[in-house]
């Protein structure tokens, strides 16, 4: 009886030691829940990047303000342009404060490039739209004009105008992809 008397606190002591490592085998656990974090973080974005701003003054370097001024019909007196890279946002005015025109070009991720379409030109609400050949997007009259946009693999272009006619952001999309090489 004495032996087990004297194993009893041992086997008790060996208890706590084994509760012990366990609670560092936990410590050792949260460590590993670090890198899962990362990896969602380096996902591509869901929905397509906040709508470009004008920042500055500047011809827009893939269309001609002629060219535009002719298939919008309203004279350019300003071009401002935002700060995207590689490409910026045109913005063609009408006066010193109105816009007329907007062309954003988006090139990076495919996903991306078609959720900035699908934002612009949701499908449930416009006609389909597949010009230049191997582009897709859709094109609709709005309220405060006409919208077209076409992606093709990582890259999307969304031409709004404030004439009501499709066919207008239709070719100015068509020049901004040829000028661009896309």
């Amino acid at each position: 009886m004495i032996r087990v008397s004297r194993v009893l606190p041992s086997l008790l002591l060996l208890g706590v030691v084994a509760a012990c490592g366990s609670t560092g085998t936990e410590a050792q656990s949260a460590p590993q829940a670090t890198p899962r974090a990362e990896q969602s973080t380096s996902r591509a974005p869901e929905g397509p990047p906040p709508a470009p701003e004008p920042v500055a003054d500047g011809p827009c370097p893939y269309l001609d303000t002629g060219f535009v001024a002719e298939k919008n019909g309203q004279l350019v007196p300003k071009v401002r342009l935002s700060a995207d890279e590689p490409t910026p946002t045109c913005f063609f005015y009408a006066s010193a404060t109105e816009v007329q025109l907007t062309v954003r070009v988006y090139e990076g991720e495919a996903a991306v490039a078609k959720s900035v379409v699908d934002e612009a030109a949701p499908i449930a609400d416009s006609n389909p739209a597949k010009a230049p050949a191997g582009w897709e997007g859709g094109s609709l009259a709005t309220g405060a004009g006409a919208v077209y946009a076409v992606a093709k693999g990582g890259s999307a272009v969304v031409v709004t105008s404030n004439q009501k006619q499709t066919v207008k952001p239709k070719q100015i999309a068509e020049e901004a992809i040829t000028n661009l090489g896309l």
